[in-house]
This record gives structure tokens, sequence and C-alpha cells, in this order.
């Protein structure tokens, strides 16, 4: 796939792409929800085709003439599982994720990600209704749980193969610079720099023309997007972007540039004559977003070294939790998922407790003092993972290859198992089953001197998984204390049951994979 490259230049102010000139201009400027939307359509298309080519195929395998119609009335209930299942196992293996969706080499392997992961989920099923408990057979519910085989292996085959032709046809011609949003950004600041750091890595779906700021020692230079030590993928020397003016400009370089966005980035108090530049800006149709509500949607996380005057924009003022339902549903949903998963805590036990005290003398649980909603500190168990004379020294940051950490416990780490004790938390209503990660008091009373906003973590249950786990894994610094607030930041202000139904999916797979901390 072509890669659209942005409208760079060089230290001396230069255009460092001389095909600039010979791009066409956008013909449908797609939103980033706009792509979304357009993949989640195109893969439940796929998913229909499938389905009616799945049932054609199964009818002339069994030598049944009664029609794919018929035998869809018969078995819509295993059609319309699989088919949920199967879009929920793709979208947490990351088919929304439009940087990943952009590249062929991305998304083939993550497919067969998802299809081997719904294949296992689907066949311990089959197995386990194919001998249901004597309750169920006694209750003459046999037949109607009676599970299908061929049906659903060659739905999901023909889907896979499917979703791959659209996902190439997607990756091959809508992320063509034809669909990018040609952007400005105002403020060419610490702010400015770095959502354009954001912006070059979303390429496919932006387009950067340049930097727009009312300071004159920075018209017509070059400026450098703000690299991030947190993010592998970036680039540690960025092309640079020009100012291409000030805001008296702005109209005229909308229409030069045939721009579809401009990015405030701008963390101080807009004056009027800017104020009154983005009303006309908006007046020729041009999207105009704030700098940390547009970071938000590239990265899943609130900007809050970025927000300056602005604060009230990316915090969680009036987020879900606050309302009457939402709180309700979510405590019964934790009450019956933490209820229902203590048969199979109960059952693996006997044999972690066994492997622990054969591994290193000492207890098999292990529990410490949390800060849960706010502020209230409670105790949280675990099975134990480390020596136990871990902390003879005082508190200290888990670190990577941990020498405290037992040959048992790095496994139950790494399949997250070590954390299964929880449930207990999460039935009395110290912990959710989803939401940040409840902290240690000594650290909280550091980093809430010394991070803003770090309080508003308590705003909401901590969780035994949760938004920042499953995107940065376990903080062992400030710095990564930091990137989990922002995470977490953007879990209280947009939870919601799709939310916490993707985080829980993706913590199942990174359980399975090994991939804990």
């Amino acid at each position: 796939m072509n890669k659209v490259q942005p409208t760079a230049y060089t230290a001396a102010g230069h255009i460092s792409n001389p095909a600039r000139e010979a791009h066409a201009r956008a013909t449908l400027p797609l939103r980033m929800r706009e792509r979304r939307l357009l993949l989640l359509l195109g893969d439940a298309s796929m998913l229909l085709l499938a389905g009616v080519a799945a049932l054609r195929a199964w009818a002339w395998i069994r030598g049944d003439a009664s029609g794919a119609l018929a035998l869809a009335q018969r078995h819509w209930p295993w059609l319309a599982t699989s088919g949920a299942a199967w879009l929920a196992v793709w979208a947490a293996a990351g088919a929304y994720d439009l940087r990943l969706a952009a590249r062929l080499r991305a998304t083939a392997p993550r497919l067969a990600a998802a299809g081997g992961g719904w294949a296992l989920g689907y066949f311990l099923l089959f197995f386990a209704l194919s001998t249901p408990p004597y309750a169920l057979r006694s209750l003459q519910l046999l037949p109607r749980l009676q599970p299908l085989r061929l049906l659903p292996t060659l739905f999901v085959a023909l889907t896979a193969v499917a979703t791959l032709g659209w996902r190439t046809l997607y990756a091959l011609t809508l992320t063509n610079h034809r669909f990018t949003r040609r952007t400005l950004i105002v403020g060419a600041g610490w702010a400015g720099r770095t959502i354009a750091q954001a912006l070059r890595r979303h390429a496919d779906s932006y387009q950067v023309v340049g930097f727009i700021d009312d300071d004159p020692r920075k018209q017509l230079r070059a400026v450098q997007p703000a690299a991030s030590a947190s993010d592998p993928d970036d680039d540690p020397q960025p092309a640079a972007f020009r100012v291409l003016g000030d805001h008296a400009s702005l109209a005229a370089l909308i229409a030069e540039h045939q721009v579809s966005t401009l990015v405030l980035a701008v963390t101080h108090d807009i004056d009027a004559q800017l104020f009154a530049t983005l009303m006309d800006c908006l007046a020729l149709g041009v999207e105009i977003i704030p700098m940390p509500l547009l970071y938000e949607e590239l990265t899943g996380r609130v900007p809050v070294e970025h927000v300056g005057d602005n604060w009230y924009v990316a915090l969680p003022l009036h987020h879900p939790g606050t309302g009457g339902l939402w709180p309700l549903a979510k405590r019964l949903i934790d009450v019956v998922l933490s209820a229902v998963a203590l048969l199979p805590l109960a059952l693996l036990l006997p044999f972690v407790a066994l492997a622990i005290t054969l591994d290193s003398p000492g207890p098999v649980f292990y529990s410490q003092e949390r800060v849960g909603k706010a502020g209230k500190v409670f105790r949280i168990y675990k099975f134990r993972t480390m020596v136990t004379d871990a902390e003879k020294n005082g508190a200290a940051w888990a670190q990577e290859d941990d020498p405290r950490v037992t040959r048992v416990g790095r496994f139950l780490r790494r399949t997250h198992l070590d954390e299964l004790p929880q449930l207990y938390n999460i039935l009395r209503g110290d912990m959710s089953i989803v939401g940040p990660r409840p902290e240690r008091p000594e650290f909280v009373a550091q980093l809430e001197r010394e991070i803003p906003f770090y309080r508003l973590r308590h705003a909401v249950r901590p969780g035994a998984a949760g938004w920042a786990l499953i995107h940065q894994g376990y903080g062992a610094s400030k710095e990564d204390a930091l990137l989990k607030l922002q995470y977490d930041l953007y879990y209280i202000k947009h939870q919601s049951l799709w939310l916490d139904a993707e985080i829980l999916l993706k913590t199942v797979l990174t359980m399975l994979s090994l991939r804990g901390r």
C-alpha cells in the first residue's frame, strides 16, 4: 500500500515533498468515525454474504433440498450467535484501529488470530453442549441445545476470506490522499507539535499542511513535531511542518490548501480577533476541533499536560458514572460475573496453592492496601507471586523481569491468574470488573503532588481489567503513571457497556497469549 506522505518541510523551510503540487485535492475527506463506521458496515456485509454462501454450501454437502432460507430459519440462533461472536473477537483483535486497518501486513495476521480465537471458543462450547449435564437432559433441553459443527465452521471460514478481500480493498483505495482530511494546526507550541506528531501517525486519515501561529518569530519557519518516548512507533526525527502564516491569513490558506479541518492547539484564552476568524472558518464549512479532543480520538488518551486554560474540554466532568442507570447496571454486571467466576476459581485454587507452596515458602494469598473510589483505602487480594520478604526495604515499583518474582509467580502474572482472588473484592464492592487499576497509598500520595488531575482516577471504582492495562501494561515509574492517567481519564470519560466488553475481550486475548507482565 502506498502511504500518503504529509506536506513536510526541511529545516530551512523549503518543501521536502516535491510531489505535493501534483496531488489531487481531497474529493471525500472522511472523518475517523466515518472510516470506522464504513469498516463496520463492510465487515457486516461480508458476514451476511458469507452466511448465505455457508448455508448454500451446507445444503449442497448434506443434499438438503429445502434451500438456504429454510435452513437459516431453522438454525438462525447458531448463525446469529456465531456472527455476533465473530464481530466481537474481530473488534478485540484491533479491527477498528485505523492505523492497523491501513496496513495489510498488520490486518492479515490479526484476522487469522481472530478466526483462531473464535474457533477455539466455539469448539469448547461445542464439546460442552454435546455432553450437557444431567440437569439439562432431565429438563429435555438437549434437542434445543444440540450444537452444529460444520455450518458455523463454514460460516466463519468464508467470513474470514470475504473480510480479507474487503479489507484489502479498503487499504488500497480508501487510504488514498483523496479521502484524507487536509489539516491546519492553529498554534505551533508544545501542544501543536504534539498533535502534529499524532496526526503524522495517522497519515491515512489526515494530511497536515502546516501551522498557523501569531508569533512573528515563527513565521515561515519549520516546526518539528514532538516525538513521544512512550510510543515505540514514533519516528525519532519526524519531518517538519512550516508555519504558513498568522490568524489573519487563515481564510486564504484554507482556500489555497483546500483545508477540511482546523486543530485548535491554543492552551490559553482565545482573543476576540482569533475567535472572530474561527467563526468565519466555521461559516466556510471547515471543521474546528480542540487539540485535546482530537488527541483523545487518535490515541485513546486524555492529554492532561496539554489542556492549559481549557481544562474543562478534556476532563471527565460529566462522565457516565455520574448518572443514575449506568452505575446501577455496572454494579449488577460486576456482582453476576464475579459470582459466576468464583466457581472456576474454587476449582483452580488447590492446584495453584500447591504450585505456589512448592515453589516458594510462604502464604498462598497476598493482601495489600490500595486506594479505591473517592480515595477510600481497601485491602486487595492476589495469589502471591513474589518471595515473602520482597518489600523488606519498603514499597517499590514492580519492574520488568523483577528478581523478586518467583517461577510460578512469573507464570501467574503472564496469564493474569494472580488477579483471580480480586473477584472477592469485586463481589464486596471494593472494585469493579473493569476500571483503572488501584494504586498503593504510598505511590498515590506522591503522584497526586507531582501529576495534575491524578486524583480524578478515584472518580470510579478501580478494576481488575482496564483500558490502561491493555494498552500500556503495568506502570513502573512516574512517567508510566502519567501515561496510565491519560488512559484512565479516557476510560472514565467514555465508559460504556461496549467499551467494557472490548476491554474484557482484549484482556482474555492477552491472557491466552501469555503477554502479561
